[in-house]
């Protein structure tokens, strides 16, 4: 579902996104992912090893989360989503953020949340990295 909208003057297409509870569920749907709440309730934070994959931050007027992201990626991300900004507080050459019923429908909000992941993932040692994946 597309919705209208404006951003700066600029018109953009809004796309009717997940709401909290199925942004939750679908990160707990991610291998070996985990959730808690270590800043009071402020954040809601994903992790795969005890890693940091998503943070999604409860007080801000509108949904978003914090995803990881390739460098290369992560600037080609801003510049392609009116929805996406460097994420506040974190590291801006790896971290998004992502404004949810904006300009990207659900299955790209979902692709950049298991990118996140394998970002996460890949920096791990190689054994944690063999289990996690699978692999020998």
């Amino acid at each position: 579902m597309r919705l209208a909208g404006e951003k700066a003057g600029k018109k953009i297409l809004r796309f009717r996104v997940m709401n909290i509870e199925e942004l939750r569920e679908y990160c707990l749907s991610l291998k070996d992912a985990t959730e808690d709440m270590p800043f009071e309730d402020e954040y809601l934070m994903f992790r795969v090893f005890n890693k940091w994959f998503a943070v999604v931050p409860l007080n801000d007027p509108e949904l978003n989360i914090c995803v990881k992201c390739n460098p290369v990626k992560a600037v080609e991300l801003r510049e392609q989503y009116n929805c996406v900004y460097p994420a506040w507080h974190f590291n801006k050459k790896y971290w998004n953020n992502i404004i949810l019923n904006e300009d990207m429908d659900d299955e790209t909000v979902k692709y950049w949340i298991r990118h996140s992941v394998e970002e996460v993932v890949k920096k791990l040692p190689k054994k944690t990295q063999s289990e996690y994946w699978g692999s020998k």
